[in-house]
This record gives C-alpha cells, sequence and structure tokens, in this order.
C-alpha cells in the first residue's frame, strides 16, 4: 500500500504547478465574483480551462502508462496463458487474477519506488529539490528498471521510426521510445512463458485423446477426462509456487 501511496503523490505534483499557475494568475487580478462562469473567460480564464483539461488527460491515462511502465504487463499476461492452458478459461476470475497480478507487481516495483522516494519524492517535499529535478530523478529511477529488461532491438525499433540518432548512453533515450519498446519487450516474454506453460498440459491432452480413441470411446471429449489430470498435476506440483516464484525471480 505504501507504493500505490508514492504513485498517488507522484500524480499529485505532477499537477501541483498547473494549480500554481492557476492560482498566481488570479491573485495578480481585481477580485471578482467567484463563480465557475468568470473563472473560464477571458485569457487567464482559458489558461485555467487548458489547465483542467490537462489534468483530466493525465488523471485519465495515469493507470495505463504506471502498469505499461511496471512489471504488471508479463504477470497479467503469463497468469492469462495459464487460464487458458489449464482448460478453465474462468477461474480463477478476472478479479483475482489482476488484483494478484497488482500485488505481485508491487512487490517487484517496491526496491524502484523506494529509490523514487528517497532521492526524489522526499527531497522535493523537504524543498531540497525543485520540479525539474525531482521529474529527472524519478524518470531516471524508471528509466533504469526498464533499460534491464528492454530489447535493444525493439528500442532500436522506436528510434528508427521517430527518426532519432543513435544515443550515446542509456540516459540518452527518450521515454517516448523506451516505454513502449519496453512493453513489447515484456509481451514477448510472456509469450515464451505462455509456450513453455502450454507444453506439460498439451502433453496431457495428447495421451487422454489417444487412450480414449484406441478404447473406441471417440463421441467423449477429451476435455472432460484430461482436466482433473490437469488439475491434479497442476496441484501435485505446486504449480502456483513455481510459476510466481519464476516470475518473480525473472525481475531480480
Amino acid at each position: 500500500m505504501k507504493a500505490v501511496v508514492i504513485i498517488l503523490v507522484v500524480i499529485s505534483l505532477s499537477l501541483a504547478p498547473l494549480c500554481a499557475a492557476a492560482k498566481n494568475g488570479s491573485k495578480g487580478k481585481v477580485e471578482t465574483k467567484g463563480d465557475l462562469f468568470t473563472s473560464f473567460i477571458g485569457s487567464e480564464g482559458s489558461r485555467n480551462l487548458l489547465g483542467v483539461v490537462m489534468m483530466l488527460t493525465i488523471l485519465a491515462f495515469a493507470p495505463a502508462i504506471l502498469l505499461l511502465m511496471s512489471s504488471f504487463t508479463r504477470i497479467i499476461v503469463v497468469l492469462s496463458f495459464l487460464r487458458q492452458a489449464i482448460g478453465v478459461p474462468q477461474l480463477p476470475p478476472n478479479q483475482v487474477l489482476i488484483g494478484l497480478a497488482l500485488f505481485l507487481s508491487f512487490f517487484v516495483m517496491a526496491p524502484t519506488y523506494e529509490r523514487i522516494n528517497t532521492n526524489a519524492l522526499s527531497p522535493y517535499m523537504n524543498n531540497q529539490i525543485g520540479y525539474e529535478e525531482f521529474v529527472s530523478k524519478g524518470s531516471l529511477e524508471m528509466s533504469t528498471f526498464m533499460l534491464k529488461f528492454t530489447k535493444e532491438k525493439d528500442i532500436a525499433l522506436f528510434m528508427n521510426i521517430a527518426g532519432l540518432q543513435r544515443p550515446k548512453g542509456e540516459g540518452e533515450i527518450p521515454m517516448r521510445v523506451l516505454v513502449p519498446a519496453f512493453a513489447i519487450s515484456e509481451l514477448k516474454r510472456a509469450f515464451q512463458i505462455g509456450f513453455l506453460l502450454y507444453i506439460p498440459f498439451l502433453v496431457i491432452d495428447l495421451v487422454v485423446a489417444s487412450v480414449l480413441l484406441s478404447a473406441g470411446m471417440m463421441m467423449l471429449p477429451p476435455v472432460f477426462i484430461s482436466l482433473p489430470f490437469k488439475l491434479m498435476l497442476f496441484v501435485l506440483v505446486d504449480g502456483w509456487n513455481l510459476l510466481v516464484g519464476s516470475i518473480i525471480k525473472g525481475f531480480f
């Protein structure tokens, strides 16, 4: 939960300059009626309106941005593959699956969020650094995490599309290139893990189908027989422990 609080504080601090600008602009004028209509007319009013639109846009896209910049993508895709491989696409329910993926993401991202809190958020709250330095240090910590799991050819793809020159160092890679490159790199790893998950369950399906065919029970769907065996195999090998442990260790 501490990570959630840190994320919300970072978003609110990102919106602080917009609110401060609107507040300072209103102080330099003669006091008028403080209704909502008069605050959105004139030159200062249009600036206030633009600030509100930007704030609502940031709040709308903040969850998606934060999820794409974390380990959530790989975790939720792998868990979805597991559900399909076993043969029960409705179990666990979506709410349970997303909740588990969120808490696992917070666990993985906790060291990064702690460094953001120590190096950027706390000094900014104590007026030791400015807003630009706060954003720079916070972005640096997120970039360091994403660069560890981003493939070079994915970065090169977006760099070439954007028409940017080859960066001399990791610090020169812009976020608009790094975020989508990190996302497709995570999707590739998730699909590779999903392929490996399918293999043992596919073997069980093939064995059950062969036995039923040799026994002459062609009218009986093999999934009715193979599903209990797949569930038993997953439970006997302690599948949740192995799968979650492997995913988490992949980030450390």
